[in-house]
């Protein structure tokens, strides 16, 4: 089975973003224009807007024109988007619009300001409606229209891209309709990322994906539990990039994304956090303002997609069982049973498939589990010296010089090998990468006085243990 989430991404070493400058965090602003693109029955919808506004609990009108909630749209195109214009161009902040096709249709003169001040101009759809229910065909129509339209507007085709209230399909119709140099339909990492949907019969480009925000944004204005006011606001966004200049400056930069809406914190009284914020923000030297189009060709520059050579979980069972079916010493069934699990990208590294492996070998039965171990070979035994072993069991020798043995040393682990076997029933195992010879002779007198339980335990663990360094060989880690 197939899972599509993943929820590893880079796992515990992100990459180093290598931020222009050596800059300790990006920090990125979006003005989402979307004030004339909203749900409105004069815009052919079949009610009013409820999403995002002063009015709480808002309601759709079917049918209806919703005189107030129409009016505080307006508002942020008429007043809260010049406020926002005056503050990031007079401080010199670098910005990117999230801007609605039908919005900005509406408002020429806001799109040749942001032209003029060399804001990005992303899009934001067609329309600022929610897709969850939409037919795949009808979004996609949409996608073209909302291209289409924002070309025509602006003058240039986008080459960002974010829906926000999305369906299960917008982000691979971006990349099907291709062209875009990122999408934000996401906000799982502080990174950006490549999002790779071949495997599924029709290969896509890969997509690159910059990681939007939530809980930066002040839509958290107009939520429950959200600010109340502009002080909290300030606090979480000075928090938030205080964390992470503090991170960067100790190796690990990353990226802050800001939300902000016209009609929002284009409001005086929360407006002077946000300035308080930009002000703040200016005063450290380590950081590197930019649209999401300057990170995105920035990322991929440093970053460019590189394909992985084996994704185990895209692999169909034969395929997969060839490849991964000795990893456990002549025992494919395990690899034939892991195969059967939910596997994901999390599975397509080294730790996550010996997860997978090893949930299967767990799983067995005790005889199996000692089929697992009888299978393995002696240390330096007959087979070795009969150049009989398997290619990865006669690199593990060879790595502890156990196929250069002296006579004598190879009486000793003939005579060691036949007295473990007598008492337990199974060959010593140990994953011997990193051992010499005395560490696996001390490890034999050691283990030999211990309980069958306790042995076998142990032999399975060390079984699981060469399991993980061959796939270590084998993937990423």
């Amino acid at each position: 089975m197939r899972y599509q989430r993943d929820m590893r991404g880079y796992g515990a070493n992100p990459p180093d973003p290598k931020w222009p400058g050596g800059a300790h965090v990006c920090v990125q602003f979006v003005v989402n224009y979307e004030e004339g693109g909203e749900n409105c029955v004069l815009h052919g919808d079949k009610a009013s807007e409820a999403f995002l506004s002063e009015i709480v609990g808002a309601a759709p009108w079917p049918g209806q024109r919703h005189w107030n909630m129409e009016s505080i749209y307006e508002y942020g195109a008429r007043a809260g988007f010049w406020r926002l214009h005056r503050l990031f161009t007079s401080a010199n902040v670098p910005v990117t619009c999230y801007g609605v096709a039908t919005a900005l249709a509406r408002s020429p003169d806001q799109v040749a300001a942001m032209q003029d001040a060399g804001w990005e101009i992303a899009s934001h759809g067609l329309k600022w409606i929610d897709y969850r229910d939409h037919a795949i065909e009808d979004e996609r129509q949409d996608l073209a229209a909302a291209i289409k339209l924002h070309t025509e507007v602006t003058g240039q085709r986008p080459t960002g891209w974010y829906t926000g209230r999305t369906s299960v399909n917008t982000v691979r119709l971006v990349a099907e309709e291709g062209g875009f140099a990122y999408c934000s339909d996401a906000y799982d990492d502080e990174l950006p990322y490549w999002l790779d949907h071949d495997g599924h019969g029709h290969p896509i480009e890969p997509q690159l994906i910059i990681p939007y925000t939530l809980d930066a944004n002040d839509m958290r204005f107009a939520v429950p539990a959200g600010f109340s006011n502009g002080d909290p606001f300030f606090t979480y966004l000075k928090d938030t990039f205080d964390t992470l200049y503090e991170e960067g400056r100790d190796g690990r930069p990353r990226m802050m994304n800001i939300g902000l809406h016209c009609r929002l914190v284009g409001r005086p009284g929360r407006f002077a956090a946000l300035k308080r914020f930009v002000e703040y923000l200016k005063s450290h030297d380590r950081v590197w303002l930019a649209r999401r189009i300057d990170i995105a060709d920035h990322w991929r520059d440093t970053h460019p997609y590189a394909a992985r050579p084996l994704r185990p979980s895209r692999m169909d069972r034969e395929a997969f069982v060839q490849t991964f079916g000795g990893i456990f010493e002549h025992s494919p069934w395990i690899a034939e049973r892991a195969h059967d699990l939910e596997l994901g990208p999390a599975h397509d590294t080294a730790g996550g498939l010996h997860n997978a492996l090893c949930r299967a070998f767990r799983a067995a039965s005790e005889t199996e589990r000692l089929g697992v171990l009888q299978a393995h070979p002696d240390l330096a035994g007959k087979l070795a010296a009969a150049k009989r072993l398997t290619a990865d069991s006669a690199k593990e020798q060879a790595s502890a010089g156990l196929d250069a043995l002296t006579d004598k040393e190879r009486e000793l682990f003939s005579k060691l090998n036949a007295a473990y076997v007598t008492t337990f029933g199974f060959p010593f195992i140990i994953a011997v990468k990193g051992k010499s010879k005395e560490d696996i002779l001390a490890a034999f007198e050691a283990r030999i006085g211990n309980s069958r339980a306790a042995e076998f335990e142990t032999a399975c663990a060390q079984v699981e243990r060469i399991a993980l360094l061959r796939l270590k060989d084998m993937l990423p880690q």
